[in-house]
This record gives C-alpha cells, sequence and structure tokens, in this order.
C-alpha cells in the first residue's frame, strides 16, 4: 500500500482554474440571495379577504372582512372611498388590532350595499404593507328583489294632499314670552317716572332763603329733643344752613367740614366778596363745633342750649340773606333768558319721553300681537303684501272669447290688442285677448281664444307652444327655462302646458332684479286654440296658491257641450 503524506495531498488533487472558482463562488452567492428571499417571503404579512354572504335583498348589508398578519413594525395602508363599486359603501368600520409576540393581526371591515337586484363583483381591493401592493380576490354577490305578495297585501291609490286647519294659539306655550315682555316694559316704565319724577322735585324746589326757613319750622314740629335725640337735631339744624349757605353763598358749603366752611366764610369777608358780620361767624362757628360733639362724640346738649343754637342759626340765616346782593338788570335778564331754555328744553325733554313711550308701547303691542298671529302676518299688515290681498280679497268667475274660456281670477281681465301669430297648419281668422296687469307686474294673467280657418280634428299642439313661447320671448321674456308635459282639466280635457322660468326685460339691457314664473295651457278644439298664461314673482307664501286657484278653475264650455 502506498503511503502519502497529507500535508502533501493537496498536490495530489487536480489543479481547477481560477476563472471557475470566481464563476463558483457568484453562484453560492447568488443562491444564497434567493433563500433569504426565500425566508423573507415566507416571513412576510399574509392577507385574505372575505364576506359574510354573497346573496342579500335590496338594501341589506353585506360585511367585508379583510384580515392582516404582519410584523408590529410594518406599516399598512386600507383602501378608503368608494373603491368597492358597483357596490356602495355605507360604512367603514374602525380597524381591529390584536398583537401576538412580534406578529400583529389586523381585522378591517367594510359595510357594502346595492340598491338594484342583480348579480355584482366586488372588485380587487389593494392592500399596501411597506410600499408592497397585495391585490386580493374579487367575490361575486347577488342581490335580490324583496318579494311583495300583492294578492295578500292590499294595494290603494295614492291619496291627495290634504290642506290642514292651522293649530289654535297655544296660550300657555307663549305665556312666559308674554310675562317676560310685561316685566321689561313694567321696570322700564319704572325707571322712566322715577327719573321724571325725581327731575320735577328738583323743578320744584324752593328758594334757598325760603327753603331753609320751612325746614326750621319742620324741625321745630319734630320730637327730637323731647326724646333726647341730641344727635339727629343737631345733624338736622347742621343740614339745614349749610345747604342755605350752599345754594346762596358757597356751592361747596355742603362737603366741608366745619373748619374748612368757617375758614371760606371768613375768605370771603375778607376779600370783600360777601359782607359777613363777625358776630355770624362766630356763632356759626361754636354751633358747629358742638354739634361735631353731639354727632361725634356722643355728648347730649341741654335743651335750652339747642333752641338757642337754632334761633342763632334761624338769626345767621337772615342776616345772610340780607347781605345777598340783589341781582342786577343783565342778571335778571341772564336769568330770564336760561329759565327759558330750560322751559324749552323740558318741553323737548316731554315730547322725547312721549316719543320713546309710543314707541316702546309699539313694540311691546306689536311683539304681543306677532306672538299670536304670527310675525309674516304684523310685517304684511304694517308693511301691506299684494298678494296676500290678492289671495284673501273677492275672486272672479267669468266667461271669455269665442271658444268660450272659464276661469276665475282675483281681477277681472279686459280686453287687450294683442297680436296672435299663425301656427304650423294654422291659419288665424279672429283672435280676442284678455289680460290682467303686465309682465312687470307681481301677477300678469292672459286668456286668449283663436278661431282658425282650416278645421283638423288632431291638431299638433307643440309647434303652437313653440310659436306661443316665442311671442312671450319676444314681449321680454329672456333666460327662459322651459319644461312641457300633458294637462288636464279637473273635468278630463287635455291640452299642453309648458312651465319654469324667466327674466323680465325692463329696457337697456336691464332686467327686474325677482324672477318669473309662469304656467302656460294650451288646448285645441272645434276650429280653436285657447290659451291660458300666468306668470307670478315667488313670495314663498301667497303666489304659489294663487297661480294653483287660477290653474285649477280653467274650464273650456264648448269642449263638453260637444262631447255630451
Amino acid at each position: 500500500m502506498t503511503k502519502y503524506n497529507l500535508k502533501n495531498i493537496n498536490n495530489l488533487l487536480p489543479q481547477v482554474p481560477e476563472c471557475f472558482c470566481e464563476a463558483r463562488s457568484k453562484v453560492y452567492r447568488r443562491v444564497f440571495v434567493l433563500c433569504s428571499l426565500f425566508f423573507v417571503l415566507i416571513s412576510n404579512a399574509q392577507v385574505t379577504s372575505s364576506v359574510d354572504t354573497t346573496q342579500i335583498r335590496i338594501g341589506e348589508e353585506i360585511r367585508y372582512n379583510v384580515y392582516v398578519e404582519a410584523d408590529t413594525t410594518d406599516l399598512v395602508v386600507f383602501p378608503e372611498g368608494q373603491t368597492f363599486l358597483p357596490l356602495e359603501v355605507i360604512e367603514s368600520y374602525k380597524v381591529d388590532t390584536t398583537f401576538e409576540a412580534k406578529k400583529m393581526r389586523l381585522i378591517k371591515k367594510y359595510g357594502l350595499t346595492q340598491f338594484d337586484s342583480g348579480a355584482y363583483t366586488i372588485p380587487p381591493q389593494r392592500i399596501v404593507i411597506n410600499q408592497k401592493v397585495f391585490n386580493l380576490d374579487s367575490i361575486q354577490v347577488e342581490v335580490r328583489d324583496v318579494a311583495v305578495d300583492t294578492t295578500q297585501q292590499k294595494m290603494f291609490e295614492i291619496k291627495p294632499a290634504v290642506e290642514v286647519d292651522r293649530p289654535p294659539f297655544d296660550f300657555w306655550k307663549w305665556l312666559p314670552w308674554l310675562i317676560g315682555l310685561l316685566v321689561i316694559g313694567g321696570v322700564i316704565a319704572y325707571i322712566f317716572f322715577r327719573r321724571k319724577k325725581i327731575k320735577d322735585a328738583k323743578e320744584q324746589q324752593l328758594p334757598p332763603y325760603e327753603e331753609a326757613l320751612v325746614a326750621l319750622q319742620t324741625l321745630d314740629s319734630s320730637t327730637y329733643l323731647k326724646e333726647n335725640k341730641s344727635k339727629e337735631y343737631y345733624s338736622h339744624l347742621t343740614e339745614i344752613v349749610k345747604r342755605y349757605l350752599d345754594r346762596e353763598v358757597d356751592e361747596t358749603a355742603l362737603e366741608s367740614t366745619s373748619d374748612e366752611l368757617i375758614a371760606r366764610l371768613q375768605l370771603l369777608k375778607d376779600g370783600g366778596n360777601f359782607d359777613f358780620e363777625m358776630d355770624d361767624i362766630k356763632r356759626l362757628d361754636g354751633i358747629l363745633k358742638r354739634a361735631d360733639l353731639v354727632k361725634f362724640a356722643k355728648m347730649q346738649q341741654a335743651e335750652t342750649q339747642a333752641k338757642e343754637d337754632r334761633a342763632a342759626v334761624e338769626e345767621i340765616i337772615n342776616h345772610t340773606h340780607e347781605a345777598v346782593p340783589e341781582p342786577t338788570e343783565e342778571e335778571l335778564l341772564e336769568n330770564e333768558i336760561y329759565l327759558e331754555q330750560q322751559r324749552q328744553k323740558k318741553q323737548r325733554r316731554k315730547y322725547v319721553y312721549a316719543g320713546v313711550g309710543v314707541l316702546v308701547a309699539l313694540i311691546l303691542a306689536g311683539a304681543i300681537y306677532g306672538s299670536i298671529n304670527g310675525f309674516d302676518t304684523l310685517k304684511d299688515d304694517v308693511l301691506g303684501n299684494e298678494y296676500r290681498d290678492l289671495a284673501e280679497g273677492r275672486w272672479y268667475k267669468s266667461e271669455y272669447g269665442n271658444p268660450q274660456i272659464i276661469l276665475e281670477t282675483p281681477e277681472i281681465l279686459v280686453r287687450t290688442d294683442i297680436e296672435i301669430p299663425d301656427g304650423e297648419n294654422i291659419v288665424v281668422s279672429s283672435a280676442n285677448v284678455f289680460s290682467a296687469g303686465s309682465l312687470t307686474d307681481p301677477l300678469y294673467v292672459l286668456v286668449s281664444t283663436t278661431q282658425t280657418k282650416n278645421a283638423q280634428e288632431d291638431v299638433n299642439l307643440d309647434p303652437l307652444m313653440d310659436a306661443a313661447l316665442t311671442e312671450l320671448e319676444r314681449r321680454g321674456a329672456l333666460n327662459m327655462i322651459v319644461k312641457r308635459e300633458e294637462f288636464s282639466t279637473e273635468k278630463g280635457i287635455k291640452g299642453l302646458k309648458a312651465y319654469g322660468q324667466f327674466n323680465v326685460s325692463v329696457g337697456n339691457n336691464k332686467v327686474l332684479k325677482d324672477q318669473s314664473y309662469y304656467e302656460l295651457l294650451l288646448f285645441a278644439q272645434q276650429n280653436g286654440v285657447q290659451t291660458v298664461l300666468v306668470v307670478y314673482q315667488n313670495d314663498g307664501r301667497f303666489s304659489v296658491g294663487i297661480k294653483d286657484r287660477i290653474i285649477n278653475s280653467v274650464e273650456l264650455e264648448i269642449q263638453e257641450t260637444k262631447d255630451n
């Protein structure tokens, strides 16, 4: 047996080229990448979907569920909006999230429905996870009609609209409002009359000298001294003399202390502004100091001393009144002018107060009337409403033209000269036109009866309607909107109706601010064509009712006689 040294085993192996080794390493790397991707796909998110049912009735809900299992760090985006067409999304529920280890499980639910029967396909939905798109499978669903057993369920005709009476006035509902208005009115009246009373009292105030004497007489009749109420007695006594001096000599007397008042009186005497007697100033100083002791130190004065002080105050007032200089003629004239101005001011104030009172009374009366009968009614009564006058006024039922048209209107129609154009295969022999108002008025009614030369049993009304609308445009109707439908009177006479709205031209490229609405009826019978036109401006309350009453009253007397 031949022995080989393991150290030299590499020398015995065949030599492999270097380029083959490099290619082999690239293959290994690719296999490694593919394996890595395989493991990533295996560990990646899983997305599925389901529905709770595949068969529903019209309007029922299909619950569409989306299940996503992904890492907790993944960003998941669910479809939003109407991505389920032809089915409609009626509700998008919140996402239900549960966690398990490093995974999270998301459940997103959608409520879908369809209101037409048939077979439908829920389109594939796109779920985006970390910018990677997952497409779900489409699902077939069936929407079935609701079975109605007409043999068991009775069928009834659609009932017409029924007018109901206005509910009676609910007094208890409005009672709190009425009480509130009365309370506010009472408070305003109290404040007004209270201020007036205070002002009248001020204006009726006596002159300073007479006022002081009357106040002293009132103090004499009091029982303060008998009841040993020196404080009250001296308070009134000092107020009397201070008030007199405040009005006659110094305007700050009432606000001054005893020392300040005496100092000002002495200053006025020294300056020659007022001829006070020094004895009066001294006596007043003593009275005020005794009064301060009584009021602030609670000292009781003897009745005799109090009466002496009262007599001294009267003498001081008399001496001061004699020292007051007589007013000059200029001062008297200025005073007279001032009094006249005050009288005029007082008179104007009375007018203002009277006007405010009347205004408040009117407002309260309007509020009460409006709360009872409605504020629209109050507005109509104050400002007027032409439509309401027409609706609630007298109506007239008359016959117009030949062939006759019978209808009821709030105003009698008068004959009008308006040219009626020929229509397709229609030659006009005579025409009668009656109207009330004009296109620019709130209500315009026109009735025309036309006799033709060529008799036709079946007349095509569409060309005639075109001609009538063209004539309406020629007379000033702009931006006309036209809708057409068949029309029947209450007695079954059939015709053609056009209705809509337009703007009325008033010249110089101007139109009325409010749009006008119209209804145009056209009938053909007995070698004649009959037209009824109603144009109105919609006020939202009465105009439509007026129009309906006119249109519903239309009768064709000649056609009814022929049929009979």
